[in-house]
């Protein structure tokens, strides 16, 4: 982690180095300021946009992993922002795009998933997910059960 930080670090000086050399020193302040002016007006716009996606799910009812996960994107590319770099400022602004952020979710959906289960088994043995539903009885009677049908998908 260590490596990839200092990594990071080399990687934005040698950015801010080179943008210095092309547009001066005044240019490039210019252009931090204006990255994190722009970032932050996006970050607010987007994250408006991920709030009431993930308001209408939840009224409906429905999972909502996917508006969940676009407004913790949203969040960490409004950081990224705000930090100062230009290599921050296009890694905050790509997660701010619609497009790649729907594959940052994928990537980090998947990430999640494989850890949650490795998690699970570590700490309680094998995980058992059930895919099911409830199906209502044809004919309502008070001295029927209800039923579930289901299927073992993952052992």
């Amino acid at each position: 982690m260590a490596v990839a930080f200092l990594l990071y670090v080399f990687a934005e000086i040698a950015a801010i180095w080179a943008v210095g050399s092309a547009v001066g020193v005044l240019g490039t302040l210019g252009l931090l300021l204006a990255g994190a002016f722009i970032g932050s007006w996006l970050a607010r716009r987007e994250g408006a946009k991920a709030m009431r996606a993930f308001m209408s799910a939840a009224r409906a009812g429905q999972p909502a992993e996917k508006e969940l996960t676009d407004g913790m994107l949203v969040a960490l590319g409004g950081v990224l922002i705000l930090v100062p770099g230009f290599v921050s400022d296009v890694l905050g602004l790509l997660l701010m795009l619609p497009p790649s952020r729907a594959v940052a979710r994928k990537l980090w959906l998947r990430r999640m998933e494989k850890r949650a289960v490795r998690f699970a088994n570590q700490r309680r043995g094998p995980v058992m997910v059930v895919d099911s539903e409830v199906v209502p009885p044809q004919e309502p009677r008070r001295d029927q059960p209800t039923v579930i049908e289901g299927r073992v998908v993952e052992n």
